[in-house]
């Protein structure tokens, strides 16, 4: 049965088992309920065969299982758990190299599908047109202030996400006109760090 509580992961060779699109593209068509190797490659764009592999890698890693029943590529797949996260762990660099690996994955996936709108937008209807939003903001911040600038934002989130998180598998429960909607947010530093904040001693 699938667990709602996010996955802390702590192995580098998990980070490794999601960093391929079709893997990404079919966690997030799971998130939508129990599909077979077939139903995820129609909703993906793959071929059974492609999706069947890929969901045994992530079997192998613990992020899908099967949900009973069927055979062969008829058998339905669902998540273990409902989201993921990454701590950095920076003093570690295998695990270092693995998350940059698996963050410019998600980072390319999300700029085709933001592009994808862009181009777009002007063929949805005009509601939805004028509700899409992009925002960037420049603020000098200490690392502790964005971190809690971080907190406040997933403190957000998890409002939303006890009003409307249901919907995501219970389509009945999704008002006419609901879409999927993304929403990403990014809190990085503009500049190079300087040499006197990094430790000189290798990590390891």
């Amino acid at each position: 049965m699938e667990n709602e509580e996010p996955r802390t992961l702590t192995d580098a060779r998990e980070l490794r088992a999601l960093s391929h699109p079709v893997r990404l593209a079919l966690m997030e068509a799971l998130g939508e309920g129990p599909l077979t190797a077939t139903q995820a490659g129609e909703l993906i764009g793959e071929s059974p065969t492609t999706c069947s592999f890929h969901l045994r890698q992530l079997a192998r890693y613990g992020f899908v299982e099967e949900a009973g029943g069927g055979r062969g590529r008829a058998r339905p797949w669902r998540l273990t758990r409902r989201g993921w996260s990454a701590p950095a762990r920076p003093e570690d660099p295998d695990w270092t190299r693995a998350s940059q690996a698996l963050d410019r994955v998600l980072l390319d996936r999300y700029v085709q599908r933001l592009r994808c709108f862009v181009d777009d937008a002007p063929t949805y209807p005009g509601e939805w047109y004028q509700a899409a939003t992009g925002q960037q903001h420049l603020f000098h911040l200490t690392a502790a202030e964005l971190a809690e600038f971080g907190a406040a934002y997933r403190e957000l989130v998890a409002g939303f996400t006890a009003r409307f998180g249901g919907r995501r598998t219970d389509a009945d429960a999704r008002p006419t006109g609901a879409r999927p909607v993304e929403l990403l947010f990014f809190g990085y530093p503009l500049e190079p760090p300087e040499a006197a904040d990094v430790d000189p001693t290798p990590a390891g």
